[in-house]
């Protein structure tokens, strides 16, 4: 789990964070964000609405107008792209032992969702990746990107995952210059994380 903190915005709405980003890249904060971040912190009480600690707070906005920002910037070249890839996060799978029935292909590296529970995040985004025409991998953590794409010549990318490893994992998206666009984790931890199906849904 790449952040030291559990978190928890889901009670957030999508709109709280479209404004965020959106007013931090009118007004260039992006740039300079660490200055300001602990007052946005504060002035939307983020640790009021989240039991979140101000400088854990902090980090978290700080990621997430970064997360928000590369998706505006990536976007126009992202929607001109024909082959894409879905990476989902494993640890959002309803369950996490022998009763999930996902396959794992250590070649890949990458789960293979059998839709084994109709409840399931991952079954429900793994279908919506394909019937757009993604090919999806379930990925046990960000070090699997670099692999997948040295295989496969993808020209567009989603990813979800925490923001902090959103950011860390947009550096081979990068370094080969593919565009991605990116849906952060709502919900953190090692197990039954959350990520906002509609949020993905649009993105996809």
């Amino acid at each position: 789990m790449p952040y030291g903190f559990n978190f928890d915005v889901s009670r957030l709405s999508k709109s709280f964070f479209r404004g965020l980003a959106t007013a931090a890249y009118e007004k260039n904060m992006h740039r300079r964000v660490g200055r300001n971040v602990r007052y946005l912190a504060e002035k939307l009480k983020i640790c009021e609405l989240t039991g979140m600690g101000i400088s854990d707070a902090s980090m978290l906005l700080e990621d997430l107008v970064d997360v928000y920002v590369r998706n505006l910037l990536d976007k126009e070249k992202f929607l001109k792209t024909k082959k894409r890839a879905l990476f989902l996060p494993h640890c959002s799978r309803k369950y996490m032992d022998n009763r999930c029935q996902a396959r794992f292909d250590p070649k890949i590296p990458s789960y293979y969702c059998a839709h084994c529970s109709s409840d399931c995040l991952i079954n429900k985004a793994t279908a919506l990746g394909k019937e757009r025409g993604y090919d999806v991998y379930v990925l046990p953590g960000g070090t699997c990107v670099p692999q997948i794409l040295k295989k496969n010549p993808y020209e567009g990318v989603v990813g979800v995952a925490c923001s902090q490893e959103l950011k860390e994992g947009g550096e081979p998206l990068k370094n080969k210059n593919i565009p991605g666009q990116a849906v952060f984790l709502v919900k953190n931890g090692c197990a039954n994380t959350e990520f906002n199906l509609k949020s993905l849904n649009e993105i996809l």
